[in-house]
């Protein structure tokens, strides 16, 4: 079995998944030399690195010199005047890219002389890798096929490389820029070529071209086979015309059968490929110290009156070039920067000719249909059937549209080259390319954006870190400072420090020993105080319970009696009222009757006397010495005792002037009343003032006491009416006149009247007690 290098050398090709055939158009351009267009007045250098890993060298105003670097910094890429002239400015511009973002570019008035810059002439073959790398690098070469990736990273690969491939397919309609490159300037390739062998020594290396460009062909198997060097481990291929087989991972396929997995780039493989204008550019900068400043551009489309390949320095503005070139149209302003497959439409004339710039198109209003509207997809499948990169277009784009970049991502977005077969052939007319560079940028933004924010977390990090590193070197300083404090002291301070950490070790050894033998007796002792407490509440709470209980029912006891001797009090009272008013309308004319009724006052003010003596004693007899309140009630008593006293006094006396002068035994009974309200009042006062002094604090108690008494001596009262009337009775005492008798009657009238009163001031007085 035939080894790879072997079906290589032999020339077997593999077929390529997917691929269309579009129209070539490639003989509007391919059929004259490579020419030049003049100078621009003004060129517009993009510089989008500064600020990243690099900086500008230049300023306003200043002259710079055709191949001078713009930049300067290490590892990046820097870009460099394309002709001599004067820096008029340094701002934003319109960029070569679909988005027409504007980006910071260094504008160059030219000054017509285009003033070479000096540089070192030194033999490339003394030259070491490195010094070659740095050249390739300091020269600002990039992939000329389009990508305009750095060479000189792709030129140090990490792994071994078997073979190199020389890509000069140049695959896409329109484009001859390589094609005339080849027919032109192969002794450069080849040169190129062989610094790329020196660099990378591959074993084997392929010259790979379409096989509609047969000039091309030819021109390069013949410079191949006059190369000593190159010849024995080089050949040109052809190979079938088909599009996108200029791909780099398309190319790989077709010529050994391999693909690039996923993510992966071809080095993995141990594969290198470069473009025909990159080989020649190498050359050019190695031996010739020139610096990438310009490259072939093809300009072709029905609308250029001049349509075909020239030299165009970097940064000419596009107008310039189409202003050069000429119009058939000018009303028609549609331009095409790149393929028309894979470039994309000129938004603004002003943005310049870039490194990766290979073709503008200017094409009539017949060449090219207007863009049709879109429509809604079918389904149909052809745009998985001619992806080269065998995706899933259909499904990229739903989640593409539907702003599900995650999902799309899933799907091996980033594999899609953007070649355009898909809508190329799709009958919705679906501009499925833009919708995956839109998901690729929103992509790549969230990429960044998730680097800085690991960035930044990364410094927090490291801040947090010489924070810690500042706090413990502040410890470290503080322990220091206190163990020279600590040498520098005397021996009782040492002494005293010790004694204090001494304590303080005791005292933490203390409590770090709850279960010790003396902590264990103080829990005991505490233990049984709480049990002794809590005897003693409980017994006293039984006491008090049993004592409130027996209060409780003697007060009941003692409610009880009080009501019932108010209830008799209030009849005994009305009884009296009732016989006096009955003595008083039925008393006779005669003097008689007068005697009877001041028989029964006095009866009355004796039974007074008696009852409020014996409330006296009572109250006395069963009050508590401890009462306050029951001083007050005594009080009240004895002023009562009086009052009535005095109005028993004042009856008799009122009787006793109201009887005849000569009637010798009213006086007499006159007499005897009056002693006896005398006495009353006396013994109610020594009753009173027998009263202890310190009364009980329940006066509700001595209350009860006071109405039982009033309540018996009521009812004695009643008992002993009837007999003292009577007893009254007997005397027979005769009035010799009608002015006595209407004094006895007056007399009686006002004896009942204060009876009355008194009778009322009781009952008031007992209801306020109450």
């Amino acid at each position: 079995m035939l080894t790879l290098l072997e079906q290589i050398d032999k020339g077997t090709l593999w077929p390529l998944t997917g691929g269309i055939h579009p129209p070539q158009a490639k003989q509007l351009s391919n059929q004259a030399a490579i020419n030049e267009l003049p100078l621009a007045k003004q060129f517009v250098i993009p510089v989008p690195t500064v600020g990243e890993n690099c900086t500008l060298s230049v300023s306003i105003g200043d002259k710079v010199n055709k191949g001078q670097a713009l930049t300067k910094g290490e590892r990046h890429l820097p870009c460099h005047a394309p002709t001599s002239g004067v820096v008029s400015a340094i701002r934003t511009m319109p960029s070569n890219h679909a988005s027409a973002l504007p980006v910071l570019s260094v504008i160059i008035d030219a000054d017509g002389n285009d003033t070479v810059s000096e540089t070192s002439q030194i033999q490339s073959s003394e030259l070491s890798h490195q010094e070659l790398l740095d050249i390739i690098r300091n020269s600002g070469i990039a992939g000329m096929g389009g990508a305009a990736f750095p060479t000189h990273i792709k030129l140090a690969p990490s792994s071994d490389i078997e073979l190199l491939i020389i890509n000069g397919v140049e695959c896409e309609p329109y484009i001859t820029s390589d094609d005339r490159l080849m027919r032109e300037k192969a002794e450069g390739i080849l040169r190129g070529i062989e610094i790329i062998r020196k660099l990378i020594d591959p074993t084997r290396i392929v010259i790979a071209i379409e096989d509609n460009k047969p000039e091309a062909i030819s021109i390069m198997e013949s410079a191949l086979a006059s190369n000593t060097l190159l010849s024995q481990m080089a050949r040109v291929t052809q190979i079938p015309t088909q599009y996108p087989s200029g791909g780099e991972k398309q190319l790989i396929q077709i010529l050994t059968g391999q693909e690039v997995p996923s993510g992966s780039i071809p080095a993995t493989l141990g594969i290198v490929v470069q473009n025909v204008g990159t080989a020649f550019a190498i050359a050019e900068a190695v031996d010739e110290s020139k610096p990438l400043i310009q490259r072939v551009v093809t300009l072709t489309g029905d609308n250029f009156k001049n349509p075909g390949n020239y030299w165009l320095p970097i940064g000419t503005p596009i107008e310039h070039v189409i202003e050069a070139c000429g119009l058939h149209d000018p009303t028609h302003q549609q331009f095409i920067v790149g393929g028309p497959m894979m470039g994309h439409a000129l938004r603004d004339a002003r943005a310049p000719i870039l490194k990766g710039s290979n073709c503008i198109i200017a094409p009539s209003r017949q060449e090219f249909n207007s863009q049709a509207e879109e429509k809604s997809c079918i389904r149909c499948g052809e745009c998985a059937t001619v992806c080269p990169a065998s995706l899933l277009p259909q499904q990229l784009f739903w989640h593409a549209k539907a702003e599900e970049y995650d999902k799309a991502a899933t799907y091996n977005l980033k594999d899609c080259i953007e070649c355009g077969c898909c809508s190329y052939v799709c009958p919705s007319d679906i501009p499925l390319v833009e919708y995956y560079r839109i998901a690729k940028s929103a992509i790549k933004t969230e990429e960044q954006n998730k680097i800085a924010a690991e960035e930044a977390k990364k410094r927090f990090d490291a801040r947090l870190e010489r924070l810690e590193k500042e706090k413990q070197a502040r410890e470290e300083r503080s322990r220091q400072a206190a163990e020279r404090r600590k040498s520098s002291m005397s021996s009782a301070n040492k002494n005293a420090v010790a004694a204090a950490l001494a304590r303080v070790q005791a005292k933490k050894a203390a409590d770090a020993q709850p279960n010790s033998a003396s902590d264990t007796d103080d829990k005991q002792s505490k233990v049984a105080a709480a049990i002794a407490r809590a005897k003693a509440k409980k017994a006293a709470q039984a006491e008090n319970t049993e004592s409130t209980a027996k209060n409780a029912a003697d007060d009941k006891k003692s409610q009880v009696a009080a009501a019932i001797s108010r209830a008799k009090a209030k009849k005994a009272a009305k009884s009296s009222e009732a016989q006096v008013e009955a003595t008083s309308d039925n008393a006779p004319a005669d003097d008689k009757k007068a005697q009877i009724a001041a028989a029964v006052a006095r009866a009355k003010v004796k039974k007074a006397a008696k009852a409020s003596e014996a409330q006296v004693e009572v109250t006395s007899d069963d009050a508590p010495a401890d009462d306050k309140k029951a001083q007050i009630a005594a009080a009240v008593a004895r002023a009562k005792a009086k009052k009535s006293a005095k109005s028993s006094e004042i009856q008799v006396e009122v009787n006793s002037d109201n009887v005849p002068v000569d009637d010798k035994k009213a006086k007499i009974a006159a007499a005897v009343a009056k002693a006896k309200a005398k006495k009353l009042a006396k013994a109610s006062e020594a009753v009173a003032e027998a009263t202890p002094v310190d009364a009980p604090e329940d006066d509700k108690k001595a209350q009860i006491a006071a109405a039982v008494a009033k309540a018996k001596a009521k009812k004695l009262a009643k008992q002993k009416t009837p007999e003292t009337a009577e007893q009254n009775e007997k005397p027979e005492i005769t009035i010799t006149s009608e002015a006595d008798d209407k004094k006895a009657r007056v007399a009686a009238a006002v004896a009942k009247a204060k009876a009355k009163k008194l009778a009322k001031q009781a009952e008031q007085t007992q209801e306020g007690q109450e």
